[in-house]
Order: C-alpha cells, then structure tokens, then sequence
C-alpha cells in the first residue's frame, strides 16, 4: 500500500493562485506544524508561494505525536541507518512532490524543499535526485547522503543553501561543512552559513542568511 504524505498548509500571502511552492521538512520527532511555522517569515519575500508541511509517513516510538522520514539506530550503525533510510523514504516524498505538482500546475523550478536535522537530510538527498532541478534546496543542521548521479555533468544542478550551528550536538556540524566541499567541488552553486553558539536549532541569523538565499534566487 502506498504512503500518502499529509500536514499543514499555508496559501500565498498575495491571495493570488500559488505560482511558486515551498515544502518544508520537520525534524524527528516532529511534524508539519512545527516547520509551517517558517511560512511567516518567508511569505514577504515570496507572496506568491504556497507553504506546505507533510508529516513523515512513520510515527516515531517514544513521541506522542511526532513522526519520523525514517528510523535512527541509535544503538548501532548511525550513519548506515541514515544513508538506508533516505534511500527508502525517497520515492515517498518524490511521490508527494509530483503530485503536488500535477495538482497545482506549480512546476519544479518553482519549487523550495527546506528541511530540518532529519528533514534537511531528506531535502538534500531527494532534491539532488530530481531530473528536473528545483529553485533551491534549504537544509538546516543537516547531512549531505548523496545521491546517485547527484555529480554526474550532465545533471541539473539545484541552488543549495547550508545552515548549521556551531554547537549541535545532534548532527555533527562537520557534517553541513562537508556538504559544502563535496557540492562546491561537485559544481553546485552552495551558500553556507554557520550560526555561532547556536545548537541543534534555527537560530535568527541562521534564518536571515536562508531569507537572503531565497531573495537571491528571485532575482536570477
């Protein structure tokens, strides 16, 4: 049976039909409810985007009501649990993406994946699966599980914005800095930003510097 991925939504600030989409990816443990909360500070700078939060399609043990993209071996192989994990929870959100699109006319390249922590791991594997490259692609204090081909010459190659605070002690922020070398040399076009005293979280710097990619992006 196949997962049908669901959560909070936000219509464009304009009033207008969505022309553009900006799909955001809560942490483990989360849900849609928790990222929505990032439309307000970007629907200025996009008015015309439509803001919307799946829930993960598992919930996850120990959390009331949190979900999860995929399940964490916190006993054993971390690192191997997060690389099969993305693997099997992409055709999922693929899924949603391409029916979103179908159902909105809003086509790739109008379209922001943003994540957090488990969800930025989420939005950088399955945006730098795609064919078609995205607008842009926000991971905040996440990892880099490459996809296959993500390198390849030939492929379309997706803006790709970096945030991770100095002090997370969650997901490693190493992690976002090899990101950074492995898509730079990789021929991406990466913006990075390290918080300073920030942990695992999104702090106002960190949330400026996304604000200012995404303004970036428009003018291209």
């Amino acid at each position: 049976m196949s997962i049908k991925l669901s959560g909070p939504m936000l219509p464009p600030k304009s009033g207008k039909p969505p022309t553009q989409a900006v799909v955001l990816l809560h942490g483990y443990g989360s849900d849609g409810n928790d990222l929505i909360g990032l439309a307000p500070y970007w629907q200025g700078t996009l008015p015309d985007a439509l803001f919307v939060a799946p829930d993960g399609p598992t919930q996850c043990d120990g959390f009331a009501s949190g979900y999860q993209w995929f399940e964490i071996d916190f006993a054993g192989d971390r690192l191997a649990s997060r690389q099969t994990g993305v693997v099997n929870a992409r055709p999922i959100l693929t899924q949603f993406l391409s029916d979103m699109w179908a159902q909105t006319g809003i086509t790739p390249e109008n379209t922001i994946l943003a994540g957090f922590s488990q969800g930025a791991m989420m939005a950088l594997h399955v945006g730098l699966s795609l064919d078609t490259p995205l607008m842009g692609i926000i991971a905040f204090s996440g990892a880099l599980l490459p996809p296959e081909n993500f390198d390849a010459p030939d492929h379309k190659k997706t803006p790709v914005c970096l945030v991770h605070g100095d002090m997370d002690d969650v997901v490693a922020p190493e992690l976002s800095a090899e990101a950074h070398d492995v898509l730079t040399k990789a021929g991406y076009d990466v913006k990075y930003h390290v918080s300073t005293g920030t942990s695992h979280s999104i702090a106002a710097d960190g949330l400026t510097f996304a604000t200012d990619f995404i303004a970036g992006l428009i003018t291209k």
